[in-house]
């Protein structure tokens, strides 16, 4: 069987989990804090937060940018529903903007003009989507957003050890925080860096960084520097001698338990270690997809080779793709589909999203498979895949 996605487990991996097992801490322990601090080195980031799973990340993303009723948010059609549902979960309205054909990014131009079609101050925000690994240009969109006044959510969850290169020709690593106010990452087991379920919010701005800390847990803060209530209060008597009680704690604010645990960040950690090998290794099959498929007749469109591109997907568009997926499963190639317009989903047709809304995404959807990808996937493999299609078409 060749899956599409899969996790790489090593015996260090093995190893680092086991001596976490046995440890002080099962969770909110200080191989979190470590695993933090490791991934922000390797993204470039001021900060990061370890989350429970990335929808949970960017919900707490939403929640620290003051999402609420009456807040319009841009998002891509072409992604995994919580990119849009973040938004839903704080009461926000999403509007979708298309596509680019080439990139299957979301089209900065198409936001341009739902920026223009209303009056400023419309929209508060931009959530692109670094999709299939492929890094948006966000020097661009955070031009556009300063324009507006909107903040930006990078979902860079298919794109960790990717990045574009801006305007002075500097590499800016996806969620670096350069452009956008906060990013997110998954750590689910088909992604870059796997730890069952995770998530890692990245940010360069201080105060963000402080409410998502909060906001991970239950809205519980026991910086004393920050508290609230009296010393009087907080001691149950007068003679406090000028300090809180080191039990003393506040809820400030509605949090949630999204919070991680020791023994998955000593995965992180470890598979961190392994990431810019697995990064080279991904570029290489997808370098080789891109040669065995290149100007074919069945081939619509595929990801193709780019420079920064973190290949969590490698997609082809085809001709008879219903044909394809099934004669691959027969063989055991579970390939997959990346992704059903979320704007089709019942629910959001629900809100008034039609067919015909977005015409390049809708058009994607109709032709686009992901192929296996993942560092593991053998040469022989590979050419099993490759071979596979080819005889189907021929």
């Amino acid at each position: 069987m060749i899956p599409y996605g899969k996790q790489h487990i090593t015996e260090e991996d093995i190893i680092a989990v086991t001596e976490a097992l046995k440890g002080e801490y099962l969770t909110q322990g200080p191989t979190i804090l470590e695993f933090e601090k490791k991934f922000a080195a390797y993204i470039g980031s001021k900060y990061a937060v370890a989350i429970s799973n990335g929808t949970a990340a960017l919900h707490l993303c939403a929640l620290a940018l003051d999402v609420k009723e009456g807040t319009k948010v841009i998002t891509t059609p072409i992604t995994f529903a919580a990119s849009a549902n973040c938004v839903r979960y704080c009461g926000g309205e999403v509007v979708f903007a298309d596509i680019d054909s080439e990139t299957y990014l979301i089209d900065i131009e198409k936001v341009k003009e739902l920026l223009e079609s209303q009056p400023k101050g419309t929209f508060s925000g931009i959530i692109p989507v670094d999709f299939a690994g492929r890094a948006v240009n966000l020097e661009a969109f955070k031009k556009l957003a300063d324009e507006y006044n909107l903040w930006i959510i990078e979902d860079a969850c298919h794109a960790p050890g990717g990045y574009f290169v801006d305007s002075k020709g500097t590499q800016q690593n996806c969620g670096n925080g350069n452009f956008a106010d906060l990013s997110i990452f998954s750590f689910h087991p088909v992604k870059h860096i796997a730890t069952g379920e995770g998530g890692m919010i990245t940010t360069n701005n201080e105060e963000l960084y402080k409410k998502l800390l909060m906001l991970r847990t239950h809205g519980i803060t026991r910086d004393e520097n920050v508290f609230e209530n009296s010393l009087e209060f907080a001691n149950g008597t007068e003679n406090h001698n000028g300090e809180y009680p080191k039990w003393y704690m506040e809820m400030q604010n509605l949090g949630f338990n999204y919070r991680f645990t020791d023994f998955q960040a000593a995965l992180g950690i470890s598979q961190l270690k392994k990431a810019n090998d697995g990064i080279l290794r991904r570029r290489q099959i997808a370098a080789k997809y891109y040669e065995a498929f290149k100007n074919l007749p069945f081939i619509k469109g595929q990801s193709s080779v780019i420079e920064g591109h973190a290949y969590h997907l490698y997609i082809i568009e085809v001709d008879r793709r219903l044909d394809l997926y099934n004669h691959l499963r027969e063989q055991n190639i579970f390939a997959q589909i990346h992704y059903i317009p979320c704007h089709l989903m019942p629910y959001y047709r629900e809100l008034g999203w039609k067919e015909n809304d977005m015409p390049k995404a809708e058009n994607y959807y109709k032709n686009c498979i992901s192929l296996p990808m993942y560092p593991t996937l053998t040469d022989e493999e590979q050419n099993i895949v490759i071979n596979t299609i080819l005889k189907f078409y021929n």
